[in-house]
């Protein structure tokens, strides 16, 4: 996660996005690095409008916020539909019990 940490930090001060600078970011905070790691995140990135990226990103957060609040009542109508749903399994059950006996 550090390394697109990195990343996002170049790209907001307005530096490559590159394997040096990646490095350097990493260093300067105290990470480990790897090199294999950094090379990946970087071609990764190659082509990426990182701020359209962003806003797509950013999109799903508050879409996702009005559906929570919608969850509870859900969860009253599974309720219900459970219940209906057992005492229609149970009455299935006592019809298949007859059919044994009689």
């Amino acid at each position: 996660m550090e390394y697109i940490y990195a990343a996002l930090l170049l790209h907001k001060a307005g530096q490559k996005v590159e394997e040096a600078n990646v490095k350097k970011v990493l260093e300067a905070a105290g990470v480990k690095t790897e090199d294999a790691k950094i090379k990946a995140l970087v071609a990764s990135l190659a082509g990426v409008n990182i701020d359209e990226a962003m806003k797509k990103a950013a999109a799903p957060v508050a879409v996702a916020a009005p559906a929570a609040g919608a969850a509870p009542a859900e969860k009253k109508e599974e309720k219900k539909k459970t219940a209906e749903d057992e005492k229609k399994s149970e009455e299935q059950a006592a019809a298949g019990l007859s059919a044994l006996f009689g």
